[in-house]
C-alpha cells in the first residue's frame, strides 16, 4: 500500500484523477470500478474538466459502481444512480449502455448479485476501483465483521453509517437500512485500487486500516494485502498516522533505480 499525504481535499482529488486519466490515455476501453459520496466529487470534477478541456475520452469506458439503496429507484434524488448521474455521467462522453450501478429494486436481489459479479468477469474485469472509507472503516457497503472474502450481497446498514448518511435525506428515518454492495473480495480483485479519505472524521479509520492490523472490524484494512493500492488522505484524514513522516519522507524521496556507472 502507497500512502499519499496531500494538502487539502484539491490537491488529492487532483492526484486520484491524473491517475484515472493516466490509465485512460493508456487503455482508452478501461474498466473502472466508481464510487458514491462527498469525498469523490472532487475527483469527478476534475476528470470532468479533463474531459472539457483536454479531450480526456470516456466514449470506451465500461463502469461499475459499488453500490445502491435498497428500495430507492434510480429517479430517487438520494439513489446512487441519480448521483451518478448529475454528478458524473452526463458531463462526460461515456456510453450509458456501458454503465454498471447495483439495482435498489430488483425482484430477485440474489439472481442481481450473481448477474452482477458475472457481468464484471465478462469485461474483463475492473482495472481500477475508486473507493472512499466510512468513519467505521468500512469501503462500499461492507460494514464491519463482514467478510473479507465477501461477493456482491445485500448488507444490512450498521447505526453509524446511517447516522452518517443521515444528512443527505430530510430525515433520518428516511435512511434506508439495506444496500447492495460489492464485497470486499470483489474489490479486491481489481487490479489498481484508489481510495481517497478527507477530513478530521475519517482520521481514526484512516489510521486504523493503514496502520492497524489486517481485520473483518475494518474492512478497508484488507487493501493492507493489496499489490497495487493507493491511500490518498488529505491533511485532516491524516492526521492519525503514526508513520506519517515516513509517508511523506517517501514522497519527497521516491525510489529509482541504481544508476549503472
Amino acid at each position: 500500500m502507497e500512502v499519499v499525504v496531500c494538502r487539502d481535499y484539491q490537491e488529492m482529488s487532483k492526484s486520484a484523477a491524473a491517475m484515472v486519466a493516466q490509465l485512460l490515455r493508456r487503455k482508452p476501453h478501461a474498466v473502472l470500478g466508481l464510487a458514491t459520496g462527498s469525498t469523490p466529487l472532487g475527483l469527478y470534477k476534475e476528470l470532468i474538466r479533463l474531459h472539457k478541456q483536454e479531450g480526456l475520452d470516456f466514449s470506451q469506458v465500461t463502469s461499475f459502481n459499488l453500490d445502491e439503496y435498497v428500495g430507492l429507484d434510480p429517479q430517487h434524488d438520494q439513489s446512487y444512480h441519480y448521483f451518478m448521474h448529475e454528478n458524473f455521467f452526463r458531463h462526460i462522453n461515456i456510453n450509458l449502455r456501458q454503465v454498471h450501478v447495483p439495482s435498489g429494486t430488483a425482484k430477485d436481489y440474489g439472481a442481481f448479485c450473481q448477474w452482477y459479479e458475472q457481468r464484471i468477469k465478462e469485461c474483463g474485469g475492473i482495472d481500477l476501483q475508486v473507493l472512499g472509507i466510512g468513519s467505521n472503516g468500512h469501503i462500499a457497503f461492507n460494514e464491519p465483521l463482514s467478510s473479507l472474502q465477501s461477493r456482491t450481497r445485500i448488507k444490512t446498514l450498521a447505526r453509524q453509517t446511517i447516522e452518517d448518511n443521515a444528512r443527505f435525506f430530510a430525515r433520518r428515518e428516511d435512511v434506508p437500512i439495506f444496500a447492495v454492495t460489492m464485497g470486499v473480495g470483489t474489490i479486491m480483485e481489481a487490479r489498481r485500487i484508489v481510495l481517497l479519505a478527507n477530513g478530521g472524521a475519517k482520521a481514526k479509520a484512516v489510521a486504523a486500516a493503514v496502520e492497524g492490523p489486517v481485520s473483518a472490524m475494518i474492512t478497508a484494512s484488507a487493501l493492507q494485502m493489496h499489490p497495487d493500492c493507493t491511500f490518498y488522505a488529505d491533511d485532516d484524514a491524516a492526521a492519525g498516522l503514526t508513520m506519517r513522516d515516513y509517508y511523506q519522507w517517501i514522497q519527497a524521496h521516491p525510489p529509482a533505480a541504481p544508476t549503472i556507472q
